[in-house]
């Protein structure tokens, strides 16, 4: 005898699709009713979380009031994004008239519960926080500001980073973050390493593009300041064996520096890394880099066109971005339409549109490109050219009256015309469009206050004469062999013999018999030997004629790019 089937219910599927069902109709009615309110309505499902801003209102406060803090409209003028579910909730009202006592400005949104749900279940992270011994949930501006005029160099940071980890109170771990900060910010470091290692964790500053030894603190104390900092920088703190990148900013003065924090699992802990975004660091013009006179007349030449294209190459650190930048600032004009597309924006430059790429919604450079070229630019800046689809429109929007600027991947100048045939540009079409490519590195300079003067050994002398061959045949004065300086080390650089930095260059500029070159397939021996009578200096003598000048050290040169001798 058979049995008799019995239907199958799905319960939990009906279940979900019953409360999906009922999660939409209240979002539609809260749209309604936001109307009805004059308020703003916020999808809270799809908004960044600022974890400092949520902490404004206790957890059971905001559960009681169907509300939630969300983040900041201006945190200098402390304007905080509230979500309500009904602005006429006495609970509601009672913590608004609470934030505005303490100063703040609330901006009011309506939103749904499920959205709000999502704030609190951020609170979570909250709790683990309020567990250290960690005091106030912010980094005092005011105090990065006193700190940094007193911390002038890496001993007097490592002085009082001593003596504040050996006191113990409240406020230790958040004095030991800015005593950090304000350092590197004060004596112009780029990056902060913070690794931990077995028996202690290690915090190097990156001084002029090399890594200096700080300080080493213990696991404990460490601990610590990563939560603060997890915290400060919106990552999760419950999460420590996978990747996260978060940023914050300090503002010192009318200036805002943001700090960008990478935090990745290693063998003893979660190693971080912070990039200090200064805007002073690239406030340099085209005249204050370093170029050489010839070549700067020759670029300063190339930006004036309206089309065209000009690529810089160089390795990460080499001051790509910099340069592109000062050339922003070069063209700028109110009568022009500039806009930019890079990952990230480092530094927001004054009446540019600058957008950012974001794969998560599928904003790339090529997508970004091809909507950039739908907004009538004059100017189009792309942060990297990494396929041959972005190549390719980027060479075609420099035929039809777009000026371009970007960044290619080579280790020189004559690089960048096999680079980009490699990418699937028609080698016919370069010469129309390409107007000049740079290559570039950064060389720490000398510090002026203790470096000194030798004679060259017969090596260095070889070195150099042979280089001198080439500066001559280009320029008339080519410079004669005499002194050389070296690195020393004093108060004033860290004891590093270096302070700042300055670029070499090289380029190579389209003209008539390159073009004519490029149609064969050339190697990059060929291009360079067909520029030649350009009378552009290569990098290597560039670097030889700032080494005689005292710039730099030829040991610093050596360093940087590979000297070939005789």
């Amino acid at each position: 005898m058979m049995g008799i089937r019995m239907p199958h219910f799905d319960d939990a599927g009906q279940q979900h699709s019953l409360d999906e069902i009922r999660r939409k109709e209240e979002e539609e009615l809260i749209k309604i009713l936001s109307v009805k309110h004059n308020l703003p309505y916020v999808d809270l499902s799809g908004v960044s979380l600022e974890n400092d801003a949520i902490a404004l209102v206790k957890e059971e406060a905001a559960r009681r009031a169907l509300m939630g803090v969300f983040g900041f409209e201006n945190k200098q003028e402390k304007k905080v994004s509230v979500a309500l579910f009904s602005p006429n909730s006495p609970e509601a009202q009672e913590v608004l008239r609470d934030l505005e006592s303490r100063g703040y400005r609330p901006v009011v949104y309506m939103a749904a519960r499920s959205g709000l749900a999502r704030v609190w279940d951020r609170y979570k992270d909250l709790s683990l926080a309020s567990r250290t011994d960690a005091g106030v949930l912010d980094i005092s501006g005011e105090e990065v500001a006193r700190l940094a005029k007193e911390l002038t160099t890496t001993t007097s940071i490592r002085e009082l980073l001593g003596n504040t980890i050996s006191q113990k109170g409240i406020h230790q771990v958040s004095k030991v973050l800015e005593i950090i900060l304000s350092g590197a910010i004060s004596i112009g470091a780029s990056d902060i390493h913070i690794e931990p290692e077995e028996e202690s964790v290690h915090i190097r500053y990156r001084l002029d593009g090399v890594l200096q030894n700080l300080a080493q603190i213990d696991h404990k104390t460490y601990k610590l300041v990563l939560s603060r900092l997890k915290l400060l920088s919106g990552l999760k703190l419950n999460v420590n064996a996978d990747t996260q990148d978060g940023r914050f900013s300090i503002k010192l003065g009318d200036v805002d520096i943001e700090i960008r924090t990478s935090v990745l699992p290693s063998a003893y802990g979660e190693g971080v890394v912070m990039r200090i975004l200064n805007p002073a660091s690239i406030e340099l013009s085209l005249d204050d880099m370093g170029i050489e006179p010839g070549l700067l007349k020759i670029l300063l030449h190339e930006i004036e066109k309206p089309n065209g294209m000009i690529l810089t190459t160089g390795p990460t650190g080499s001051g790509k971005t910099t340069t592109l930048y000062a050339f922003l600032r070069k063209v700028y004009s109110p009568e022009i339409k500039i806009i930019t597309i890079e990952d990230p924006i480092e530094y927001h430059l004054p009446g540019i549109s600058q957008t950012q790429v974001n794969e998560t919604s599928n904003y790339t450079f090529l997508s970004g490109l091809r909507a950039a070229l739908r907004q009538d630019p004059d100017v189009i800046m792309v942060g990297e050219i990494r396929d041959g689809e972005t190549a390719k429109i980027a060479v075609n929007a420099s035929l039809t009256g777009h000026l371009v600027l970007s960044t290619l991947h080579t280790n020189n100048a004559a690089g960048t015309i096999p680079r980009l045939v490699d990418l699937g540009v028609n080698p016919k079409v370069i010469g129309s469009s390409l107007s000049v490519a740079i290559a570039q590195r950064l060389l720490r300079r000398l510090c002026s206050s203790c470096k000194k003067e030798e004679e060259p050994t017969s090596e260095e002398r070889a070195i150099i004469e042979h280089i001198l061959i080439g500066v001559g045949r280009k320029k008339e004065g080519a410079p004669t062999i005499g002194k050389i300086c070296r690195p020393v080390g004093c108060d004033t650089c860290n004891n590093t013999g270096y302070k700042g930095r300055v670029g070499i260059y090289e380029a190579i500029r389209m003209d008539e018999k390159l073009e004519q070159l490029i149609a064969e397939n050339p190697s990059e021996r060929e291009i360079v030997a067909t520029s030649e009578d350009q009378g552009i200096l290569t990098m290597s003598e560039d670097g030889i004629v700032k080494v005689l000048a005292g710039m730099t050290s030829l040991e610093e040169l050596s360093r940087t790019i590979d000297l070939e001798a005789p």
